[in-house]
């Protein structure tokens, strides 16, 4: 999403400032265009060599080098975001009194972009009620804050004031300035993950999905201007946004509930859960503890949420479904999509290598209603989600 982008980063004098070559690293790497400014105490934390490097543009530092003039107001307009990390104690009180005795400020002051800043500073500091004045001042402005990590600082001392991590800051600004608009106004509703159906305390009936392309589908989902409601079965998968409003369950039951209670009001419902088929009649209500004769279980069906939440749907609802077959699949996903009256189902062949439960990446294939057929070969699940969210937003502007 940050491709084509342009981004000045702007380092003060602070340890923190280690940091920013990652910081650029990432930056470059997502496709941003970037440039460095540095106050003349950000020098003695990092080289500018390493930074114009790496940004593979020169480093400014001064107004005035030599016999050229770093031109600020053209700096600040040409971003599509100033970002200041890190944000030093002394930076910041200039910047909230309105000084301008450097570079940097010159160019934060006559910036057209928005612009972000990432603090960085010893507990003490950054709990001073100058300090916390100042931040109160840069908000009042319109600036936005990335919050402070807790952690280790560079007195020794543990607590709050650390830089944010630089995939930290690459999210925040990701998510804040560079979010689609083709699906916004959009609500979609997404599963991922297993269930666990338990048969004691200790044991449960799961499968071997990690959640991983449930995830992906929502972060896509809400790059593209969605609101995203995820429900997620036992997994050790995090969101990437903070928007994302995320449901854990454990059970097939709890993901049936919470499924009907959100589908109301989603136009999206994207169901790559791996829900369990079956569950334990009566689970025990103590550990099973073996012994020498065999242990039977009596298994239910459990409550079907596509077929379920196909029966709910309306008018203008979208409800799309994921099969994972071993064999005959076509033909098995074709009647799942017609009789659980979905519009779309998504095939995953266990057949196909590196594809499905656990891998990182996958190999799908989209049928509509209508007849469309649309074969994805073997990618990462993120740009297999991105290709999924495509189809759909084609079928919706169709």
């Amino acid at each position: 999403m940050l491709k084509g982008k342009k981004i000045l980063l702007a380092i003060t004098g602070s340890i923190a400032a280690y940091k920013s070559i990652l910081l650029v690293r990432l930056l470059v790497k997502s496709g941003a265009e970037v440039k460095v400014i540095m106050t003349s105490a950000a020098k003695n934390f990092v080289s500018p060599l390493v930074l114009s490097t790496l940004s593979n543009n020169k480093v400014l530092v001064d107004l005035f080098d030599e016999d050229t003039w770093a031109n600020h107001v053209m700096l600040g307009r040409w971003a599509d975001v100033m970002l200041v990390a890190p944000l030093s104690c002394n930076t910041l009180s200039k910047m909230a009194s309105g000084q301008c005795d450097s570079l940097l400020l010159a160019v934060y002051l006559s910036a057209t972009c928005p612009v972000v800043v990432s603090p960085a500073m010893d507990e003490d500091m950054w709990h001073h009620p100058s300090t916390r004045k100042n931040i109160q001042s840069l908000e009042s402005y319109g600036n936005k804050i990335i919050d402070v990590d807790n952690g280790e600082l560079a007195s020794g001392l543990v607590g709050e004031g650390r830089m944010a991590e630089p995939e930290t800051i690459v999210q925040y600004i990701t998510e804040q300035y560079f979010r689609d608009k083709a699906l916004d106004g959009k609500k979609g509703l997404i599963t991922a993950g297993p269930t666990y159906e338990p048969v004691d305390p200790v044991r449960f009936i799961g499968n071997h999905s990690s959640g991983k392309m449930g995830f992906a589908l929502a972060e896509a989902f809400y790059m593209r201007g969605a609101e995203v409601e995820l429900v997620t079965g036992p997994t050790i998968e995090q969101v990437k946004y903070k928007g994302i409003n995320v449901t854990h369950v454990k059970s097939a039951d709890a993901m049936y509930n919470a499924c009907v209670g959100l589908f109301g009001s989603a136009d999206i419902t994207v169901m790559s859960a791996a829900v369990a088929d079956y569950s334990p009649e009566a689970p025990a209500l103590e550990k099973i503890k073996k012994s020498s004769g065999q242990l039977v279980l009596n298994l239910s069906k459990t409550k079907d949420i596509l077929r379920s939440l196909g029966e709910r749907k309306q008018p203008g609802q979208l409800l799309v479904g994921f099969a994972l077959e071993t064999n005959n699949e076509k033909e098995y996903a074709l009647g799942k999509m017609k009789s659980k009256n979905a519009d779309m189902i998504v095939l995953n062949s266990l057949k196909d290598a590196n594809a499905g439960f656990g891998h990182d990446t996958n190999k799908v294939t989209v049928f509509e209603a209508s007849g469309k057929e649309h074969t994805l070969g073997l990618a990462s699940k993120q740009k297999i989600a991105e290709e999924i969210v495509n189809i759909i937003i084609d079928k919706l502007n169709g």
